[in-house]
């Protein structure tokens, strides 16, 4: 007897590969990206939408030092501040310095790395030694000398001073890449048949870029976080703005550690690492896609993880049997 496309037993047998398949396109290429993913959205939604629903963090109440509870979700501080809503707008705050630092970093790098190798000549010569001299000039104490001579400082210019002592090893990195991408042959023949400058750059170029800028960029949001948290719990942090820096600085000034307030500076702390690892593991996901031996090596790892459990399950099974 034949079996036709509509017979139930063909269907039947048909459906579950096919539900795999379309899972299997669906999974993401690392689990580390999806796992980062998830935790660097929530916080940045946490910093989006939580200055919109809580309370000014600058209002004081006569409640000071007050445990999580009594309708303060993490407690006051020792003048009676929401620590709550000084962590919705403190998340704001280090996401924005974040942003600005990763995109004017990654912008000067492309710059100064990416333009000035494939013009080469003069051009190249000039803007690599531009970038070697602010390769070797040392970023925190230049930021420290800056901030200590600026009395009004807003996240703005933090977020400014940070990226002009960051992009310089970029630079670098994309211009030893280009090099190597200038003398490729899809390029060599774009050069020849008359395209345009711009277009062999966005085109040829940059598409090849986009891994490498990608994993500049999240390098660029941690150390620009750490770095201004830095300042801040030294006291030359942005003055009148919130950000977990400044959260820790003034958690410091009010002995909050000695005092047992542990619900005012772990908070900061804690969402500190929660974004740094987020961003680690989206780098990590990034290696490990533009990387295939590292794919592959990763693989192998979890197969041997997996083993063990296997081997002792169907060991126990052949002793049962």
């Amino acid at each position: 007897m034949t079996t036709t496309a509509t017979d139930p037993d063909v269907v039947a047998r048909a459906l579950p590969e096919g539900r795999g398949r379309r899972r299997r396109g669906l999974r993401l290429p690392s689990p580390k990206l999806g796992v980062g993913l998830a935790i660097c959205g929530l916080i940045a939604l946490f910093g989006l939408v939580g200055p919109l629903v809580v309370g000014d963090p600058d209002a004081v109440d006569n409640v000071g030092l007050a445990p999580p509870g009594g309708g303060y979700l993490l407690g006051t501080t020792q003048t009676g501040q929401d620590v709550f809503a000084q962590l919705a707008w403190a998340t704001r705050g280090s996401l924005v310095i974040g942003l600005v630092v990763g995109l004017l970093a990654v912008g000067l790098a492309a710059v100064f790395g990416v333009i000035g190798a494939y013009a080469g000549g003069w051009v190249d010569e000039g803007f690599s030694l531009f970038s070697n001299v602010m390769l070797v000039i040392p970023g925190l104490p230049l930021i420290i000398v800056i901030s200590s001579y600026v009395a009004d400082k807003s996240i703005w210019l933090i977020a400014l001073v940070l990226a002009l002592t960051s992009w310089a090893g970029g630079a670098r990195v994309l211009r030893g890449v280009t090099l190597s991408l200038r003398s490729r042959d899809y390029v060599s023949a774009s050069r020849v048949s008359g395209e345009r400058t711009w277009r062999i750059l966005l085109v040829e170029i940059l598409p090849n870029l986009v891994p490498l800028l990608a994993s500049l960029f999240i390098f660029a949001v941690i150390g620009a976080i750490l770095g201004e948290a830095g300042l801040a719990f030294i006291g030359l942090g942005a003055s009148g703005s919130w950000t977990w820096g400044t959260m820790l600085f003034w958690a410091g000034n009010g002995l909050a550690l000695r005092l047992g307030a542990l619900w005012w500076f772990v908070p900061p702390g804690l969402m500190i690492a929660l974004f740094g690892a987020g961003l680690a593991m989206i780098n990590f996901a990034i290696d490990e896609i533009i990387d295939p031996k590292l794919r592959l090596q990763t693989r192998a790892a979890r197969r041997r993880w997996r083993r063990p459990s296997d081997v002792g399950s169907s060991g126990g099974a052949g002793a049962r049997a």
